[in-house]
């Protein structure tokens, strides 16, 4: 733990099996998007279906837990250089990529629902997170929670956090609604990041044991997602179909999927952690130091290629249609921000310049974005 917490402090060096956890993060985020929009298009549910939905109870749970992890290296910095840097950072990032965003989806919306509407959707996207943004709209404001309650005794947040998650929160605010849903797993990360990184030390010491322990997990969690909620709780679960498309399994019975999110975000980094020692998954720990590279622009390539798919039919199956569609959207951005590195042209797509800052100090160099800074 403190080796690698020191790493991160120094910046000098990453700390892999992070990286290679939040590249499982990224894909499983990408692939949800890419299977449930080729679905919706097709009208009909490809075998990639059941990879998304056994996937649910911890997709966004592992990415927010990760994203806590080194929160106590810089929870005490100056209020200035802490909001520039949790705030101001990505807040860049929102309105940059939101433009960009609605560049392309505005003379859509314009044809359908009139110019007005467009500019109104605009608007409200600072209000209402937009799309697949809203990652980056909610993650500074767990930043500021969480400096606000550095006080407050870590058993006393944690239960309240867990209290908001159980309860079924649905206003119709998705900044309100996530921030009850997810910010018990990002501050988790953050008040348990030496018990996370000892998990981490425990699996690169007996691989074999965890494996069989993943195995089980893997099954449980198959078992728990695709069995239906008997009637008699169906009320508990109802919100959740409603609300977010779930399909009524157990896994999102109250209490069931709390459980469930922290130990799927357990099993993303003990999988990390095994990946992250063999060369051949090293694509897979870059893809993780780069992940908010694709989140921010995976939207275009997903989108275009699913279009050019279902056009001309060339692939009749759906699942592999997603499974094509979901490529795409990872590695679009990563041939972008690649050929961005070789020409040195926009730059500031995925760095943010020095005038988009607060911080007024002569130390204040510009650094490549990611979602644990």
């Amino acid at each position: 733990m403190e080796e690698a917490l020191e790493m991160a402090a120094t910046g000098t060096e990453r700390v892999d099996w992070v990286d290679t956890a939040k590249g499982l993060c990224i894909i499983f985020v990408v692939m949800v998007h890419a299977v449930l929009g080729v679905e919706l298009a097709a009208g009909e549910q490809g075998w990639m279906h059941h990879v998304v939905t056994w996937a649910r109870p911890f997709r966004m749970p592992d990415f927010f837990m990760i994203s806590g992890l080194f929160l106590s290296l810089t929870i005490d910095r100056p209020w200035r250089r802490y909001l520039d840097r949790k705030v101001v950072h990505f807040a860049y990032f929102y309105v940059l990529w939101l433009a960009i965003q609605f560049a392309f989806k505005a003379p859509g919306m314009a044809m359908e629902e009139g110019a007005g509407s467009a500019l109104t959707n605009f608007l409200l996207s600072f209000v209402q997170p937009f799309g697949t943004l809203w990652f980056i709209y909610v993650l500074p404001i767990f930043f500021v929670v969480a400096r606000l309650l550095k006080g407050v005794p870590v058993a006393i947040v944690l239960l309240a956090a867990a209290v908001l998650e159980i309860l079924p929160i649905y206003t119709g605010w998705l900044v309100l609604d996530e921030f009850c849903s997810r910010f018990v797993y990002f501050y988790a990360g953050y008040a348990l990041a030496p018990w996370i990184f000892a998990l981490a030390d425990k699996v690169r010491a007996k691989p074999a044991t965890v494996l069989g322990f993943l195995a089980v997990w893997a099954g449980m969690e198959a078992v728990l997602v695709f069995t239906p909620v008997p009637a008699r709780l169906y009320p508990l679960v109802a919100h959740e179909i409603g609300h977010t498309g779930a399909i009524g399994g157990v896994a999102e019975l109250p209490v069931v999927s709390l459980i469930l999110g922290f130990l799927g975000a357990c099993a993303v980094a003990a999988v990390g952690t095994l990946l992250s020692r063999l060369a051949v998954m090293r694509w897979l720990t870059w893809l993780g130091a780069h992940s908010i590279v694709v989140y921010l622009a995976f939207f275009l390539p997903m989108a275009t290629t699913r279009a050019v798919l279902l056009k001309l039919g060339v692939i009749g199956d759906v699942g592999t249609m997603g499974v094509l569609v979901t490529a795409a959207g990872v590695l679009g951005p990563v041939i972008l921000y690649l050929l961005v590195q070789w020409s040195g042209f926009g730059r500031w797509l995925f760095k943010r310049p020095a005038w988009a800052s607060i911080e007024h100090t002569s130390a204040k160099a510009e650094r490549p974005i990611a979602v644990a800074e």
